[in-house]
């Protein structure tokens, strides 16, 4: 499992990094940026899906491997 942000998209809530610090965190601008390449270790799914629920704009994804 891996997780995107559509940059297009993110207005910088804040929700995604607040929920998953370890997957996410904010650019210069607050806008959300993923950590690292975006993989998503098994302890940390139920937040990644978490983080994808409460975007307001819907910018936070996950593509299933």
């Amino acid at each position: 499992m891996r997780v995107t942000i559509d940059q297009d998209r993110c207005q910088g809530h804040g929700r995604c990094f607040s929920i998953a610090p370890d997957l996410f965190d904010s650019d210069e601008l607050g806008n959300g940026v993923v950590v690292g390449d975006g993989v998503v270790p098994p302890d940390q799914e139920h937040l990644a899906r978490l983080a994808v629920a409460n975007c307001p704009e819907g910018a936070v994804s996950l593509e299933e491997d």
